[in-house]
C-alpha cells in the first residue's frame, strides 16, 4: 500500500475542498493516486471539480503585450524565487519587454536579457510559458491582467465585418469577456470543445452520486447536474458576471450582436495563473489557445 504523506492530504484539500479525514480515506482507497482520490472523493459528493492545483512555492508574475491595431497579443508567465522580486520593477520591466519581443519574433531569444536580470536581481528567473494570438479574419484580441499580475487573459474575438471592430459596443464586449475569464475561469469556449471523455467522466460522477434513487429520476437528475457542470466550464454558458449572472455570457453575446448588427464569435482564449497547473483529469480540457 502506498504512503499516505501529509503533504499529498494537504493537496488534495486544495484541489477538491474535502475534508481532511475525507481526503486521507480517499487516499487510501485509491492507492496513492491524487486524481484517482479526486474521483472517489466526487463520486461520494465530498468534492467538486477539482482543474488546477498550485505548484510548490512559487513566484512570477503575468505580462502581456497588445500590438497597435489590436490584431496580435501575447501573454506571457515569468517566475522568480521571491514575491520581493516579483514586486520589484527590474523584474516587472523585464517581463514587459520580453512580451514585447515574444509579439514581435515568436521566437525571440531572451536568454540575454534573461541572463542579465538573474545577475542584477540575484535570483532564479525562468520565462515558463507563452501564447500569442494573431486575428485571422476581422476581430481583435485583448488582454486582462489582473491587480497584482498573478493572473493575466487574452481573448480573441471575431466579427463578420471590419467595420465592427472599430464600434465601441464591440470593443467593450471583448474588455468584458476579459474580466468574464479572468473572474470565473472557464475551460473552454463552448460545450462543443469539451473533450467527450471529460463529459463521460461527468455523467459516471453524477450517476454515482444518486445511485440509490429512483431509476427513473437518475436521468433526470444527472441531465441536471451535467448543465451545472456546463454553467461553470464553458464560457457561454456561465453567468455573465458583470450583470450578477442574471443573463449567460451566449445571451449577453446575442444581444450584443443584435446592436451591432453583425455576427459576433469568441474564438478563443487563454488564462494564465502564476505557479498554477492543469490536473490530469482535465488534460484537453483548457482553454483554446
Amino acid at each position: 500500500m502506498a504512503e499516505i504523506t501529509p503533504a499529498a492530504i494537504t493537496k488534495l484539500r486544495e484541489m477538491t475542498n474535502a475534508g481532511m479525514m475525507d481526503c486521507k480515506r480517499a487516499l487510501l482507497e485509491g492507492n496513492g493516486d491524487l486524481n484517482r482520490a479526486v474521483e472517489i472523493l466526487r463520486k461520494k459528493g465530498q468534492a467538486t471539480a477539482a482543474r488546477k492545483a498550485s505548484r510548490e512555492a512559487r513566484e512570477g508574475v503575468i505580462a502581456r503585450c497588445i500590438q497597435p491595431g489590436a490584431r496580435l497579443g501575447v501573454l506571457v508567465e515569468v517566475n522568480c524565487e521571491t514575491d520581493f522580486v516579483a514586486r520589484n520593477e527590474t523584474f516587472r520591466a523585464f517581463c514587459e519587454e520580453a512580451a514585447k519581443a515574444l509579439a514581435a519574433d515568436p521566437t525571440a531569444d531572451l536568454e540575454g536579457a534573461r541572463t542579465d536580470a538573474v545577475a542584477r536581481l540575484r535570483e532564479n528567473i525562468k520565462i515558463s510559458r507563452h501564447q500569442r494570438m494573431e486575428v485571422s479574419g476581422n476581430g481583435m484580441v485583448a488582454a486582462y491582467i489582473h491587480t497584482g499580475a498573478k493572473v493575466g487573459v487574452l481573448v480573441e474575438v471575431g466579427a463578420g465585418k471590419e467595420t465592427t471592430v472599430s464600434q465601441d459596443e464591440f470593443k467593450q464586449f471583448v474588455r468584458d469577456i476579459t474580466l468574464q475569464v479572468a473572474a470565473a475561469n472557464p475551460l473552454v469556449v463552448s460545450r462543443t470543445q469539451v473533450p467527450a471523455e471529460v463529459v463521460a467522466k461527468e455523467r459516471e460522477i453524477a450517476a454515482e452520486q444518486v445511485k440509490n434513487k429512483p431509476p427513473q429520476a437518475i436521468a433526470r437528475i444527472v441531465e441536471g447536474k451535467l448543465e451545472k457542470f456546463y454553467s461553470s466550464y464553458c464560457l457561454l454558458d456561465q453567468g455573465f458576471v458583470k450583470q450578477n449572472s442574471e443573463i449567460t455570457v451566449q445571451e449577453h453575446l446575442t444581444n450584443v450582436a443584435k446592436r451591432v448588427e453583425d455576427e459576433v464569435v469568441i474564438r478563443r482564449f487563454v488564462r494564465f495563473q502564476v505557479g498554477e497547473e492543469i490536473a490530469d483529469m482535465c488534460a484537453g480540457g483548457g482553454g483554446p489557445g
